[in-house]
C-alpha cells in the first residue's frame, strides 16, 4: 500500500472516532467539527450532520481519559457524588483536545451544581463554578443547560431576579422543549417571588399550548403542578385538588419529579384547607416513594416536621428533623 493510500485510509479512520448520542436513536460517528450554544456539528467524509443541542443526550470523544467517560455515565445517571469521584482528580490541563476539557469542565459544575441544590454542598460555590463555565465556553453545546442550573441555583439562594436572567436565555435555545420550558421555569419563580397572578399567568401559557412531542406534554403536567401548587398559595385549596387529581389519574409509574411535585402541591393544598392529616399523608408520598427527587424530598421532610406534631405524634417529627439535617445540611441556607 503506498503512503498516500495509508494517509488518507488514517484520515478516515480519524474522522469517525467521536459518537454523538442523540435523544432518540442510534449513535453517530464522526469528527465534531464545529460546537456552540445551539448544537454541534459531525464531519462524516466529505458531509456534515448537524444537531441541535436539545437534542443530544452525550458526546463520546476520541481522547477522552477514563476518568471523563466514567464521570459523564454517572453524572447523566444522577449519581453525582460518583461523578464527582472520576471527575475531581482529572488534570485538565493534560486533555487532549478543547472539546474534552469543555466536557469535563462541564460535568464537574453539573454534580456540584446539583449537590448543591440538593443540599449537599455550598450552592454559592457551585454557581460561581457554573457562571466560570458558561463564561468561558460560550461555544459549548451544554451552554444552555448551564443556564438552567444556574437559574436553579439563583432560585435557591433566593436571588429571583438571576432566576428569571437565566431562565429567560433559555428562549433562545434552538429547541422548542428548551423555550416551554422557559415559560415554565419562569412560572415558578415568579411564584417564588410571590407573584402568583404572573406566575399562573406563565403556567397557563404552558397548559394552553397544542404540543407533540412526549417533553412538551410533560411540561404541561408540570404546569399543572405549578399552578396548583399556586392556588394553594391564594388559598384555593379546592381548585389546587382538582388540578391535583387529575394529574395523579394521568401519571406515569416511572416520572419520578412529576410524581414528587405532584403530590407536594396536593400537601400544600390539603394544609391551605386546613387538613393536617391529609397534608401529612401527601408528603409522606413523596418522603417514602419519591425521594430520589432530592430538592422536593427535602420540602416534604420539611413539611413533615411541622406536620408530625399537629397529629399528635412529635417523635415522628424530631425523626423528620434529624433526616433533614442528615440528608440536606444546607436545605433552606
Amino acid at each position: 500500500m503506498s503512503l498516500a493510500a495509508v494517509l488518507a485510509l488514517n484520515t478516515i479512520v480519524e474522522a469517525q472516532t467521536d459518537r454523538v448520542y442523540p435523544l432518540t436513536g442510534s449513535a453517530i460517528s464522526g469528527t465534531v467539527a464545529k460546537t456552540s450554544a445551539q448544537g454541534v456539528q459531525l464531519k462524516k467524509g466529505s458531509g456534515t450532520q448537524s444537531f441541535m443541542a436539545g437534542e443530544i443526550k452525550k458526546i463520546l470523544y476520541d481522547g477522552d481519559p477514563a476518568a471523563l467517560t466514567k464521570g459523564r455515565e454517572f453524572a447523566i445517571d444522577g449519581q453525582y457524588d460518583q461523578a464527582l469521584e472520576n471527575l475531581a482528580g482529572m488534570d485538565l490541563d493534560s486533555l487532549p483536545r478543547a472539546v474534552i476539557k469543555a466536557d469535563a469542565v462541564f460535568y464537574r459544575a453539573m454534580c456540584s451544581g446539583k449537590l448543591a441544590l440538593a443540599g449537599k454542598k455550598d450552592k454559592k460555590a457551585a454557581a460561581v463554578e457554573m457562571l466560570s463555565f458558561a463564561s468561558k465556553y460560550r461555544d459549548s453545546w451544554h451552554f444552555y443547560d448551564a443556564a438552567k442550573i444556574l437559574g436553579d441555583l439563583a432560585l435557591a439562594l433566593g436571588n429571583t431576579d438571576d432566576a428569571l436572567k437565566f431562565y429567560g436565555s433559555l428562549r433562545s435555545a434552538p429547541s422548542a422543549t428548551a423555550k416551554i420550558d422557559s415559560v415554565y421555569l419562569t412560572g415558578m419563580a415568579q411564584m417564588r417571588a410571590g407573584d402568583i397572578a404572573t406566575a399562573i399567568a406563565q403556567f397557563d401559557k404552558v397548559i394552553g399550548l397544542k404540543v407533540d412531542s412526549v417533553s412538551a406534554a410533560r411540561l404541561q403536567s408540570l404546569a399543572k403542578a405549578g399552578k396548583a401548587t399556586a392556588f394553594a398559595i391564594e388559598n384555593k385549596p379546592d381548585e389546587g385538588l382538582e388540578l391535583v387529581s387529575a394529574l395523579i389519574a394521568d401519571m406515569g409509574p416511572t416520572d419520578i419529579e412529576m410524581a414528587a411535585r405532584t403530590y407536594n402541591a396536593q400537601g400544600a393544598n390539603y394544609e391551605a384547607k386546613g387538613d393536617a392529616e391529609g397534608a401529612l399523608l401527601a408528603y409522606l408520598h413523596t418522603h417514602l416513594m419519591f425521594s430520589s427527587q432530592s430538592d422536593s424530598h427535602a420540602v416534604a421532610l420539611s413539611k413533615l416536621v411541622e406536620l408530625w406534631p399537629k397529629v399528635g405524634k412529635p417523635e415522628r417529627g424530631a425523626e423528620a428533623k434529624q433526616e433533614l439535617k442528615q440528608l440536606y445540611p444546607g436545605f433552606g441556607q
